[in-house]
């Protein structure tokens, strides 16, 4: 890949933005690497983790500016196929059956944020900076907004994507839009150590099943959301990992999803 790297090691995969000279800014082709890598991840079953995280003195600065400016000469159908190519990743990690984690060193600001923050956790150092500030050069912050506002509301969302301001990592935390504060020197061991205790506590298929329902549910009239939830309630009770529960449960013996 040119703009990514990717590894696996001890049930995890690193999805390792690398535009260092571009501040990993978002492209047609960063995005297109990006759905490949988490379609992989996704795909190998050793995988049980998948870990965001970026090279240089950025995570993820946005859309490229000089791709935006070549974009203004295409048609509709043109800049509409090339929207639908980001709305593809970011629904992508939204729906993904495994947990993504993305782990911000430094600013994170637009479709950079929007990046890390469709990302089922998120964990910052505090010198990392977030933002929407799409508005500030006439742009609008169209595709991440679907997902912010079921993330922290509408009126925090108005507050970011409105006011276009660059916030710090603890007001990002207050807001709800990360989830943990590291130091930098710190951070990637926390990533792990928080995903390797999501291996070992936790059954990835339940975690799998819960997070795509979460997706779900939310967009269903609530007797629908009811009957899938009781129809996936049903299901999960016959799978593999609820047998191994409730009989290591019964004999209280400490399961180690890991194995």
């Amino acid at each position: 890949m040119k703009f990514l790297q990717y590894a696996v090691q001890d049930h995890l995969a690193y999805i390792t933005l690398n535009r260092p000279e571009k501040s990993n800014a978002l492209c047609y082709e960063l995005v297109s690497e990006l759905r490949v890598a988490f379609k992989k991840a996704e795909e190998d079953n050793t995988v049980k983790i998948i870990i965001l995280k970026a090279n240089g003195d950025a995570f993820c600065a946005g859309a490229d500016l000089n791709y935006l400016q070549e974009l203004q000469t295409n048609s509709f159908e043109q800049n509409l196929a090339d929207s639908d190519h980001l709305k593809a990743l970011f629904l992508q990690i939204c729906e993904l059956r495994k947990v993504v984690i993305s782990q911000v060193h430094a600013h994170a600001l637009a479709g950079g944020c929007g990046l890390a923050t469709v990302c089922d956790f998120t964990f910052a150092a505090p010198e990392a900076n977030f933002g929407y500030t799409e508005v500030r050069i006439g742009f609008v912050p169209a595709i991440v907004m679907v997902f912010l506002l079921r993330k922290i509301g509408e009126s925090k969302a108005k507050q970011l994507l409105l006011g276009g301001s660059v916030i710090t990592a603890a007001q990002a935390f207050s807001m709800g839009l990360i989830h943990f504060i590291s130091e930098k020197q710190k951070l990637e061991h926390e990533v792990r150590r928080f995903a390797n205790q999501l291996i070992e506590n936790n059954s990835a298929y339940a975690m799998g099943v819960t997070k795509q329902m979460i997706a779900k549910v939310q967009s269903l009239p609530i007797e629908e959301a009811l009957s899938f939830a009781s129809e996936m309630n049903a299901k999960s009770r016959g799978s593999d990992d609820c047998r191994k529960g409730i009989r290591a449960f019964l004999k209280k013996e400490k399961i180690n999803w890991k194995t």
